[in-house]
């Protein structure tokens, strides 16, 4: 592309001595293998007719070696058809081009922010899958990338989730613990959290207030660094065990986090900044509390230090994103959350831009949508109306059960990731376990069993020298759609957005079959130069597969 838009730039400087922008785009394959407009552009600018314009800059390009046809279509658009040798070449070398984006930018990306005492629910499960793709587009674009993760080991959840453990347990007994399960662990301490959280929100008075003192105790076990009393025993236990499910999560899911941040570590940091800050009038007391006011910046108000003097999410985000710039002195803090968290996000950013504006304008949220239960019902971990992680992992693998007799982990996990990332990112999602996993249609199955095909083939294949010219009809249409890898690659950078690979695969897979059904590839005479164009097919679907952290088996 870059060198058409040259060739374009310099015919327009010969025809109209000028320097003008060229932006190219794919039309549909009939019409060439790129177009442009900028003929409409200059003609307002020239005085002249759009198709005037048009046609003196085809009539400069003509002799071009890189353009096979050149033309003029419609009120002034000009249609490039390229020359067989250098569409080739765009496509052998697809794979390996990508954008610059974030070269040499150090990129903290925090995603997943899973809150122990608590289950991981398929929220938590689509903002891990999201999480990992954007990351990997970042780190393809020459980004250094650092995967954290945040989550609440303190806060009124916490207390709420304890407060039902102890009447589980009958009072501070740490050592009923081990009566416990290890496979029951979670559902267990999901069960006391649901339990704790409708004692807080529909019981008496004295439970409340128990579960207030809970709080309170909590912090004060970290501030006191005490491990030895039997609440304490209770509660590092069990925020162990949320550790050890989480690890067991990520490891099925193929995440990776290199550091993780609890609440705990960060809250006093976040509790210090906004006390340093009230002082100079950016956050005011209001009611006992310490507050901010979005409203003059068109946000709302929030609380970041309650009038209990204890640190909310908005004081934690204070401390994490202060601890992540600390600890890495990011380019860009990449923040990944639903989009119930837009707002909020926007009052904290512009609470820390108040006094740190150069590292608020840092920060980039991106926000999804949720995925839903069957009629559209959101799922509430308060209610214990819980679609855990877990569950939809499991759904995926009894529907590749039952389609293909056994579950392969790797084409289970594909099946998820990709049905969560073929949807551009934002809008709430429902997942059907059988679309995912087929074979037939748009999933990820389907492209890994593609990768699969093309390895077979390339298996079967003997070396040979190409004694064949030019590209025939099927040919083209392959090696077509394989040089415009390096464009989605790069609007997916650009816009954040996995979908981008994701329809572009498919696509491509789609124009393989068309390919392979009218070329016979092995013992053929076009054999070698079929080859390589099959080689490289596998190679794009396997780079873009890695980008969506889908794994592209050999045998399937």
């Amino acid at each position: 592309m870059h060198q058409t838009s040259q060739a374009l730039q310099a015919a327009i400087r010969h025809a109209f001595n000028m320097q003008a922008a060229v932006e190219l785009t794919r039309p549909d394959e009939q019409f060439g293998d790129y177009t442009t407009n900028v003929a409409l552009q200059l003609a307002a600018k020239l005085g002249k007719n759009p198709r005037e314009v048009a046609q003196a800059i085809v009539d400069a390009l003509i002799s071009v070696a890189e353009i096979k046809e050149v033309s003029v279509a419609g009120p002034g658009f000009i249609n490039i058809r390229l020359a067989d040798s250098v569409l080739f070449e765009q496509a052998l070398s697809a794979a390996t081009i990508k954008p610059h984006n974030y070269k040499a930018k150090v990129v903290v990306a925090e995603y997943g922010d899973p809150n122990p005492f608590k289950i991981l629910h398929a929220g938590h499960l689509y903002t891990d899958v999201v999480g990992d793709a954007v990351a990997n587009l970042m780190e393809v674009s020459g980004g250094d990338v650092h995967r954290v993760n945040f989550g609440g080991d303190v806060g009124l959840h916490v207390a709420r989730c304890m407060w039902g453990i102890l009447r589980a347990l009958g009072g501070e007994h740490p050592e009923k613990l081990k009566d416990i399960a290890e496979s029951e662990r979670s559902n267990w301490m999901t069960k006391r959290y649901v339990e704790g959280t409708t004692a807080d929100e529909d019981g008496d008075a004295a439970t409340k207030a128990t579960i207030v003192q809970l709080n309170k105790r909590i912090y004060q076990l970290h501030a006191d660094a005490d491990h030895d009393s039997p609440f304490a025993q209770i509660y590092w236990t069990c925020r162990q065990w949320s550790y050890d499910y989480f690890a067991y999560f990520y490891d099925r899911l193929g995440s990776r986090f290199e550091k993780y941040y609890p609440e705990s570590e960060n809250a006093a940091l976040g509790v210090q900044i906004v006390k340093e800050q009230l002082k100079k009038g950016i956050y005011e007391e209001s009611n006992g509390a310490v507050i901010f006011r979005g409203e003059p910046f068109g946000l709302h108000t929030r609380v970041f230090i309650t009038n209990e003097g204890l640190p909310t999410y908005e004081a934690k985000d204070v401390g994490l994103i202060m601890a992540k710039w600390r600890d890495y002195h990011f380019d860009t803090s990449l923040i990944i959350t639903s989009n119930e968290q837009a707002e909020y996000m926007k009052v904290v950013v512009k609470s820390i831009e108040q006094f740190m504006p150069e590292l608020a304008s840092r920060a980039v949220h991106l926000t999804h949508g949720v995925l839903k239960l069957a009629g559209g019902q959101k799922m509430s971990s308060r209610r214990g109306n819980i679609l855990r992680a877990t569950d939809i992992l499991d759904a995926a693998a009894a529907a590749s059960k039952k389609a293909r007799g056994h579950d392969d982990p790797v084409v289970t996990v594909a099946a998820v990731k990709y049905a969560m990332l073929k949807q551009r990112i934002g809008g709430d999602i429902i997942y059907n376990p059988e679309e995912s996993v087929s074979l037939e249609g748009n999933s990820g199955p389907y492209l890994q069993y593609a990768y699969a095909r093309a390895r077979s083939i390339l298996a079967k294949a003997q070396p040979g020298e190409n004694t064949t010219n030019g590209l025939d009809t099927a040919e083209r249409s392959l090696a077509r759609k394989l040089s415009e890898y390096p464009e989605v690659i790069e609007k997916a950078v650009a816009d954040l957005m996995p979908h981008h690979i994701c329809t572009y695969l498919y696509e491509l897979a789609q124009t393989f079959n068309r390919f392979y059904e009218k070329s016979r590839v092995i013992g053929d005479e076009r054999q070698a130069l079929r080859l390589q164009l099959v080689s490289r097919y596998a190679d794009v679907l396997k780079d873009g597969l890695k980008i969506l952290n889908i794994e592209a088996p050999e045998h399937l």
